[in-house]
């Protein structure tokens, strides 16, 4: 946008292409598409009801283009992510692996969340993980569709609506590269 001058544009992803559009204060929102809530879809080892899986802690499984597995917890600084990370990262009942997220219910509509990325580890935040955690915790009944998430790295604000999970937040540049063939 601020090399080009628009307000709005496209981005092409594995995932498909997504909406993103200037919003105020210098922020952006993107539309990161439907959540995938279907066992299949995320996907699971296994057909199963993806709002309370069999796994200790009953947490939520989600896809947002990438599988998520989000667990509600009642401290989420008191959670040792570098070994809950890994541990679930790899669980059977996810053949591609995981992002996990912990996050703890903070307010009505406000979550703080840590997040261990798959292949990547614990990381500052991630806005999949945002958009999991937040149609997550709509689901299961404990915000409303448009929540606030504090993570490491900042703040995102994440909307649940009809036409998908919109996602504003700040954008920063992080590296340059060449793209060779």
């Amino acid at each position: 946008m601020a090399r080009t001058g628009k307000t709005a544009l496209g981005i092409t992803t594995e995932r498909g292409r997504l909406s993103a559009r200037a919003a105020e204060d210098g922020l952006v929102s993107v539309n990161m598409g439907q959540p995938q809530l279907a066992w299949d879809e995320i996907p699971l080892a296994r057909e199963m009801d993806t709002l309370t899986l069999p796994i200790e802690g009953a947490p939520t499984a989600t896809g947002m283009g990438n599988p998520h597995c989000s667990f509600f917890v009642a401290d989420a600084e008191a959670v040792d992510l570098d070994a809950f990370g890994p541990a679930h990262e790899h669980h059977p009942l996810y053949p591609e692996r995981t992002n996990v997220q912990v996050a703890q219910i903070t307010g009505p509509d406000r979550i703080r969340m840590r997040v261990w990325e798959r292949g990547a580890g614990h990381t500052l935040a991630s806005g999949s993980s945002s958009c999991a955690v937040a149609v997550a915790a709509a689901r299961r009944g404990l915000t409303g569709r448009h929540v606030t998430i504090d993570l490491d790295g900042g703040t995102l604000h994440i909307d649940w609506r009809e036409d998908g999970v919109w996602m504003t937040g700040p954008t920063a540049h992080v590296f340059d590269g060449v793209w060779r063939l």
